[in-house]
């Protein structure tokens, strides 16, 4: 049984993947496990009772496990009170059941993404682009764009590229002195440094390099690098395509180095906030009827959203 099929009462057994794992004591001093499992079509939280001491070092982040239990509801949330539960091995697991995917083809987006390089008609930044786009192939067909919030499944750090590349294309057409070739530079190499950031598409968290550097600093140092194989990185294009990257997140606070100073540099970070929000509420509103609120959205100002009947 899928999760999104789950209602309060029922009883299942079915396999899922633990993605979060907290570690805590009940009021009576017994030790239990608060999991976060999931599959394609959403995720549960999950309570295991009166756990033993090998129990709690036996279940992570990342594990296959088949459960059995009872769905309850706990403030207005279903939840899984777990009665077994028993790690299986990962071999013949067919992860596209355990993970939610990009609404859009990977072969689609793929060809999407070309057609917009192709326009790139600054030679110097094109082969930037297509170096960079060269040496992350295999994993930009599959990587997140973060570990929760917005693009967090497969293909999300794609299809998210791709989702501003056709806002960019929008605003190239309606405002003539944005100028193409920096912004859809700039909306493709603006998260590639989270291909380095996280650890990938299992129960996915961020690696040493991302804690310590973050993808900001990892994607400029990718960048100069590129255009000194090039033999270009005293150019302008490089010069302006660094401060883009750098600018990305807007402000200061947010964790970027420097505050947008070009056209391109302010007009990305409006279409990265876009697409991020846009993705962010339209899922939760997928998950509620009509003339429902959502759940308050602590990184939206812990506003809840209502969704109209109309």
């Amino acid at each position: 049984m899928f999760i999104n099929e789950f209602e309060e009462h029922s009883k299942i057994k079915g396999t899922y993947l633990i993605s979060n794992v907290i570690r805590g004591k009940a009021s009576n001093g017994a030790d239990y496990l608060s999991l976060k499992l999931q599959d394609k079509t959403g995720q549960i939280d999950a309570k295991m009772w009166q756990v033993s001491p090998e129990q709690l070092q036996l279940f992570v982040n990342g594990v296959f496990v088949n459960v059995s239990g009872d769905i309850i509801s706990y403030k207005d949330n279903l939840q899984l009170k777990i009665s077994d539960i028993v790690i299986i091995d990962s071999a013949n697991i067919d992860y596209d059941n355990f993970v939610k995917s990009a609404p859009q083809a990977i072969a689609e987006l793929r060809n999407e993404l070309q057609e917009y390089i192709y326009e790139i008609d600054d030679q110097k930044i094109n082969f930037i682009i297509t170096k960079l786009v060269k040496e992350y192939d295999d994993k930009l067909n599959y990587y997140p764009a973060a570990s929760r919030i917005h693009h967090a499944y497969k293909s999300g750090l794609l299809f998210h590229i791709v989702s501003m590349l056709r806002i960019g294309k929008a605003l190239v057409n309606l405002y003539e002195q944005i100028n193409k070739n920096y912004l859809y530079a700039g909306i493709i190499l603006h998260d590639f440094g989270k291909m380095d950031e996280l650890s990938g598409l299992i129960a996915t968290e961020y690696t040493k390099r991302g804690r310590l550097v973050g993808h900001i600093s990892i994607i400029h140092a990718k960048l100069l690098a590129i255009a000194k194989e090039l033999g270009i990185e005293d150019s302008e294009q490089v010069l302006i395509l660094e401060h883009i990257v750098l600018a990305h997140h807007g402000k200061l606070e947010f964790g970027s180095p420097v505050l947008p100073l070009t056209l391109e540099a302010e007009m990305l970070t409006y279409i990265d906030n876009i697409d991020a929000k846009y993705n962010t509420i339209s899922e939760i509103l997928n998950n509620i009827e009509p003339g429902q609120f959502t759940n308050r959205i602590y990184n939206l100002e812990n506003r809840a959203f209502y969704k109209p009947k109309q």
